[in-house]
C-alpha cells in the first residue's frame, strides 16, 4: 500500500507515512528483549510519546502483516531528528526474525499512528510499567522533565510536572530492559521484581500503592504493560480519584483502522458500551472510559 492510499483510509492520522527505513543498530537489552534503531526522519520528526508505528520485513511476505511498536525515543544528530528507537520482546515469527536484523538492512514501516499520551500536567506524574511496557515512557519522561520536544511542529507542554516517577516491574533481574537509559536527572526510578532479585519484591502496583500513601502522591498516572497490571493500577487510581491513562497493547493487523481487529470496549454516556479501535481512537484511553 502506498502513501496516497494510506491517507484515503478512514480514521488515519493525516501525518502518517509509509517509508522504507534503514536499520542502524540492533542491541539486546535483556533476556528476549531488544532495542532497534532505525533511520527514518520522516516518521521520527513527527511522532509523539505514546504513538506507535507498524513494521514488517522488507522483501518478503512471510510474515505478511506488520506489527505495532511504540516509540522508545527519537535519535538526533546535529540538532536534527533522524531516527527512532523501539523495543520488543521475542514472542513470534516477526520478532524472532527481528533479532537477526543487521545495520543497513531495510524494513517497511508506516506511522506515526494513534493518539499518544496527553501532554504532562503540573503535579506528580507517575509512570507505571510492567514487562516491555517501560518503552513508551522514556520519551514521556524526557518530555515531562523538559529535556526533549516531540512532534512537528513540536508540541508545547504548558506546565511541567513538579516531579516525575517511573515504577517499573519485571519477573526478575534478567528481564529488566534498558534500565541505564532511564538514568535521567530528575526522574525517580523505582524497580520491582516478582522474585525480589532487584528492588521491591512483589508487584509493581504495590509501589504505586505505596506512593499513593506517601507525602508526594501521584496526581496523574500513565500505565503500560500486561492487562492485569494495568487493571490493578486503574483500580487503585479510581479508589483514590487519581486520573489514569492506559496504553493498550492490543494485537493489530493494519494499524490505521480499516480492519477493526483491535477493538476494545468503551463506556458510553447512556451507560451502555461500544467498540473503539485501539489503533485510531487509542492506544491511550482514560481508565474510566474502558470496560474491563
Amino acid at each position: 500500500m502506498n502513501e496516497a492510499a494510506l491517507h484515503n483510509l478512514p480514521g488515519l492520522v493525516c501525518s502518517a507515512k509509509q517509508v522504507v527505513a534503514r536499520v542502524v543498530a540492533n542491541n539486546q537489552l535483556a533476556t528476549d528483549t531488544y532495542c532497534v534503531q532505525l533511520e527514518c526522519p520522516e516518521i521520527a520528526q513527527q511522532i509523539k510519546p505514546g504513538q506507535f508505528f507498524m513494521i514488517r520485513a522488507a522483501g518478503t511476505t512471510d510474515p505478511l502483516l506488520g506489527r505495532p511498536f511504540a516509540l522508545f525515543d527519537v535519535v538526533q544528530e546535529a540538532g536534527t531528528t533522524t531516527g527512532l528507537l523501539f523495543g520488543h520482546v521475542v514472542v513470534g515469527k516477526l520478532t524472532s526474525l527481528m533479532t537477526t536484523w543487521q545495520p543497513d538492512d531495510e524494513v517497511v514501516m508506516w506511522g506515526p499512528l494513534g493518539n499518544g499520551f496527553p501532554p504532562p500536567a503540573e503535579g506528580h506524574l507517575m509512570l507505571v510499567a510492567g514487562g516491555i511496557g517501560q518503552t513508551p515512557f522514556l520519551a514521556v519522561a524526557r518530555e515531562a522533565l523538559g529535556l526533549q520536544q516531540y512532534g512537528l511542529p513540536p508540541r508545547k507542554v504548558e506546565t511541567l510536572p513538579e516531579s516525575v516517577s517511573l515504577c517499573y516491574g519485571a519477573r526478575s533481574r534478567d528481564y529488566l530492559a534498558g534500565i541505564d537509559m532511564f538514568d535521567i536527572a530528575g526522574l525517580n526510578l523505582q524497580i520491582a521484581t516478582d522474585d525480589g532479585t532487584v528492588g521491591h519484591a512483589g508487584y509493581v502496583t504495590e509501589l504505586l500503592e505505596q506512593s499513593i500513601q506517601s507525602d508526594n502522591p501521584p496526581t496523574h498516572v500513565y500505565t503500560c504493560g500486561p492487562v492485569p497490571m494495568m487493571h490493578a493500577a486503574a483500580a487503585l487510581c479510581a479508589k483514590h480519584d487519581i486520573p489514569c491513562w492506559l496504553s493498550l497493547e492490543t494485537p493489530m493487523a493494519c494499524g490505521f483502522g480499516a480492519c477493526f481487529s483491535c477493538v476494545t470496549r468503551v463506556k458510553l454516556h447512556d451507560g451502555s458500551w461500544d467498540y473503539r479501535r485501539t489503533c485510531v481512537e487509542g492506544p491511550i484511553f482514560p481508565a474510566e472510559e474502558l470496560v474491563f
